[in-house]
């Protein structure tokens, strides 16, 4: 593959095009994106300023330059057909069908999938498009409820009762919003425990599982405030969580490659790409919170820094389909990834001011910024992340938080993300449920 199309300009995008260009492989890279990332830029031939989800412009751009390989990072180009798009002009593709993709792009349509392969793993739940019946299905669960918007928010669209809902009528004002927005909606049980993230490389019938990680989606220390796109994340050297045994580990890896097969027999399209599991071990065992097509952000940037395998022979299995016979590694390290945001977010977040940083530095990765009159200047979301990595946990955290204050301009981070201190609260408050 002499010439790859990446799709996206976050930090996920960042931590993709440097695996890229590591790769033995003599390589062309090119970037389409809404926005320009300096370190995308540099690492490219060429970069071009325009919306992935403009399905036509970035065919367009994959077929005058004779794309061999598209990799698409954020989740709405799938939704918009994308990958349907180019697999039509004969472009391969590492990223879903846009009937695969519904597994992240309608969590209802995870929930049925999960149905008929794992149901073990789904809440207790129901679908709603009105407010008949809502009050009623909220007292059966007892005040112990999620809901989720039935469709892409960025990790915005879910509110937790306890947590962003405090009584029934705030329920049912957040409900009565996504209708008005002519939205559908889950009630969901509410499980009570420990998430994590498990990725999986997938062809369409193999998985090759990557390392786990825990995300951070709250805003503020002490895991407070709004959801986020996610604030950090944190992996082990073994890759596994304090709190996670073998056998929960297994489990979520099963349940990746159930859900990758059902897909296949749903839809009759294979999930070529990155398949994302969204998991929580409760007093009952595993469950899933959520599916994703594609790589996590921040996850993206802990799994692929200490990946030892060839991202491009890993690209290269996926689409022919014979990830089974490439043997993927990750090093034995510890990862802390904590991301700078600007003052305000999520809610109201400051934008156009000059993120100061070096952007040559290898543990840093800019994500909603853009290259405007030779500075780098944030445009309202998490602006940059930095990637600390040692076999001592304790040690990859002191090297982000280093990185991470580094980083000048109206921006604030989490500075509890990764430390002894957040990891020990989250390892006992999993043992209390599981006595």
């Amino acid at each position: 593959m002499s010439s790859v199309l990446l799709v996206g300009s976050g930090a996920r995008e960042v931590a993709i095009a440097r695996k890229v260009k590591e790769s033995a492989a003599q390589t062309s890279l090119y970037c389409v994106a809404s926005n320009t990332n300096p370190q995308i830029n540099s690492l490219s031939s060429s970069y071009f300023e325009q919306s992935p989800n403009d399905v036509e412009g970035v065919v367009a751009i994959a077929k005058n330059l004779s794309i061999d390989l598209a990799i698409v990072g954020p989740e709405n180009p799938l939704e918009a057909g994308l990958v349907d798009a180019l697999e039509k002009e004969g472009v391969a593709c590492v990223g879903p069908r846009k009937n695969v993709a519904k597994i992240e792009t309608s969590k209802a349509f995870a929930r049925n999938i999960l149905d008929f392969c794992a149901s073990e793993k789904n809440p207790e739940r129901r679908e709603f498009s009105s407010l008949g019946g809502v009050k009623e299905f909220l007292k059966h669960l007892g005040g112990q409820y999620v809901i989720k918007y039935d469709g892409l928010m960025g990790g915005k669209g879910v509110k937790i009762s306890g947590e962003h809902l405090h009584s029934v009528e705030e329920a049912l004002s957040y409900a009565g919003s996504i209708i008005g927005g002519g939205g559908t909606f889950l009630i969901e049980e509410k499980f009570l425990g420990e998430e994590f993230s498990l990725m999986s490389f997938c062809d369409g019938t193999h998985c090759a599982h990557m390392p786990v990680v825990q995300d951070h989606k709250r805003a503020f220390e002490g895991d407070k405030g709004p959801n986020t796109g996610g604030m950090g994340t944190y992996s082990f050297d073994n890759h596994s969580l304090p709190f996670l045994s073998e056998k929960d580990i297994f489990e979520a890896q099963q349940t990746n490659e159930r859900v990758a097969l059902e897909l296949y027999k749903q839809t009759g399209e294979k999930f070529r790409g990155v398949l994302y599991g969204g998991f929580m071990l409760t007093g009952g065992g595993v469950k899933v919170i959520e599916y994703n097509a594609r790589f996590g952000d921040p996850e993206a940037m802990n799994v692929l820094s200490i990946l030892e395998t060839d991202f491009l022979d890993i690209c290269k299995a996926i689409v022919s389909g014979s990830l089974k016979d490439l043997e993927v590694g990750f090093a034995k390290k510890s990862t802390v990834c904590k991301y700078v945001v600007p003052e305000g977010y999520p809610n109201s977040p400051q934008k156009g001011f000059e993120v100061l940083c070096n952007p040559d530095l290898g543990g840093l990765y800019l994500a909603a910024v853009q290259s405007l009159d030779n500075k780098i200047v944030a445009t309202g979301s998490r602006a940059a992340a930095f990637v600390g990595i040692d076999k001592d946990i304790a040690v990859a955290e002191n090297l982000a938080e280093k990185g991470v204050c580094n980083i000048g301009g109206n921006l604030f981070h989490r500075k509890d993300i990764g430390t002894a201190k957040l990891i020990n609260r989250r390892t006992e408050h999993m043992k209390r449920l599981l006595r």
